[in-house]
Parts: C-alpha cells; sequence; structure tokens
C-alpha cells in the first residue's frame, strides 16, 4: 500500500486507502463529531481502519480546512471544534506514530498536480472558490510552503479598492478579522452581498448562477470582475502555468470562459493569462493529496 488519506470536513470524516498505483482501494466515511475528545477518537479509529485494512502501517495524511500554527500547533478552524487546540499533536498520541497534516486547498493543489490536470506542469495554483476563498501553489510536485504557513489564503487579500469604489460597495468585516478581504466579495456569501447591493434582491448563488444571463447578469459580471482582479494578482506573483478551479461556485456552468475573459481585461496590455481549468480529482482530491504529502514525507521523492 502506498499511503492513506483524510478528508477532515464540518460534516463527514472520510479516510481513503491507496495502492502502489494511487487507486482508491478502501474508504471509510463517518459523521464528525462537534465534541473535541470524540473528533480526535474518530480520527484515530479511522487511522486505525486504514491500517487494519492495510494489513500494517502506512503514511497517513490528513486534509483539512484551516490553520496549525508553526509555533503553537494550536488549530485555527472554523469548521472544527479544533481552534485553540492541538489537533494534531493529539491525534499523534491517540496512534502513537507521527501523521502529515495538511490544509485541504494544498492537499488538493498537490493532487491536481501529481494525479490530475497539472501533471507535467512546473507551477499549478489551485483557487477554491466556495463559502470561503482558499487555495495553493504546488512547485515541482511538491506544496510551496513557508514559515508563516499561511501561504495559500488567497482569500484573505485585499479586495480592489477600485472595484469597491466604483459599485459603492460596503466593506465588511470577514471572518479572519480583517476588513475589505477578497473573499467577502467573491465567496458564495461574498456573490449573495453583491447581488444584495448591487439589486437590492436576496438570491443565493444558484439561483444567480442560473439567472446571470438574465435579471443577475449585472451581478454575475461584477463578481467576475472581483475574481478576475484575484486572479490577476495570482497571475503577477507566481505566473503559474496554471489555475485549477474547484469548490461549489466551480461548477457554475461557464465559469472558465467567463474568467477567462474577465482575467483578459484586468491583465497588463496583451501579456496573457494563466490558463484556467476545472480540477479532475473530485471528492478524492483532498484525501490523495494528504496521502501524497504524507508518502513524501517518507522521504519518496515520484510516483
Amino acid at each position: 500500500m502506498s499511503a492513506a488519506g483524510i478528508d477532515l470536513g464540518g460534516t463527514k470524516i472520510e479516510v481513503q486507502l491507496f495502492d502502489n498505483d494511487w487507486k482508491i482501494i478502501a474508504r471509510n466515511r463517518v459523521p464528525t463529531p462537534n465534541d473535541y475528545d470524540q473528533l480526535v477518537r474518530a480520527i484515530a479509529d479511522q487511522i486505525r481502519w486504514a491500517d487494519d485494512k492495510a494489513g500494517g502501517s502506512v503514511p497517513i495524511g490528513v486534509g483539512a480546512a484551516g490553520l496549525l500554527h508553526p509555533e503553537t500547533g494550536l488549530a485555527l478552524t472554523a469548521n472544527l471544534v479544533a481552534s485553540g487546540r492541538p489537533l494534531k499533536k493529539d491525534i499523534e498520541d491517540a496512534i502513537s506514530r507521527p501523521i502529515t497534516y495538511v490544509n485541504d486547498c494544498r492537499a488538493l493543489a498537490l493532487s491536481e498536480a501529481i494525479f490530475g490536470v497539472g501533471q507535467g506542469l512546473r507551477t499549478v495554483v489551485a483557487l477554491i472558490l466556495g463559502t470561503g476563498i482558499g487555495g495553493g501553489i504546488a512547485v515541482d510536485g511538491t506544496i510551496l510552503q513557508g514559515p508563516t504557513v499561511t501561504g495559500g489564503e488567497f482569500g484573505h487579500t485585499a479586495a480592489p479598492a477600485h472595484l469597491v469604489q466604483k459599485y459603492n460597495l460596503p466593506v465588511v468585516t470577514c471572518g479572519c478579522g480583517r476588513q475589505g478581504c477578497v473573499e467577502t466579495y467573491v465567496a458564495g456569501p461574498g456573490m449573495v452581498r453583491l447581488a444584495k447591493a448591487l439589486t437590492g434582491k436576496d438570491v443565493t448563488p444558484p439561483e444567480i448562477a442560473a439567472r446571470k444571463s438574465g435579471d443577475m447578469a449585472q451581478v454575475w459580471a461584477v463578481w467576475c470582475e472581483f475574481a478576475a482582479e484575484l486572479l490577476h494578482n495570482l497571475t503577477l506573483t507566481v505566473d503559474p502555468d496554471v489555475i485549477i478551479l474547484g469548490g461549489g461556485l466551480s461548477q457554475i456552468d461557464g465559469i472558465v470562459d467567463d474568467l477567462t475573459n474577465a482575467a483578459a481585461n484586468a491583465q497588463i496590455g496583451d501579456y496573457g493569462t494563466a490558463k484556467l481549468i476545472l480540477a479532475e480529482g473530485g471528492d478524492t482530491s483532498g484525501g490523495r493529496g494528504a496521502a501524497y504529502a504524507a508518502w513524501q514525507a517518507q522521504g519518496e521523492d515520484h510516483v
């Protein structure tokens, strides 16, 4: 067996066991507990389940939303009852061996770079468009991670002031505690906020998507402008070979073409834009990326 990856979310904990060809050979899903001690126990039980199926200990990667502080090891996460707790250490204590803990967006970037639409490319950026905005960068098949571990938190860069002013939009406090983050306009709740500000209507992202050629056309166009500025910043900073879109909003029909056009308008002159493409890994990407990161951590370098 190669490794096992755990997709740790707010509603489910799914462990995926991969063979030497990185195909899933077994998976098990349980609900995510709302109690911290039970959460640690449930994750440990999933790891033991994977070990049992593999016939021995395998490298374990856990992919989850949020961050682990690089100095204290304490978790910062909005969808788990783990903020302020040493989640990684407590899991390791429960199973008596080390694990690899990866932000789920970074795990998706790695999975797509190695197994998905980023194969063969040197610099791969993943941009997750959902209830929040996150991402990751993989260079030469390895997650690009620095000392602060905040690299990839793209949603918490500043929103473009010229667009906020142009459309007379409210500046609100983000979940991270800062004001004016681009996430507050581009994430799902941000799209809802744009619609309210521009049309006075309370509509959901699916409703906006369904009506983006009708009465929600302006909302969609403005949302694309904001998203394109984020793509522009990523392009100017990293100049990636590809930007891979994931998350619920990435499934809106026509999004790749619309954002490609909007990104061209945001770019300097006629210098071109990063290629946009949808993630292909689906619900296996996070677990597979976490598993591969754990496999790499044991000294492996190639598939």
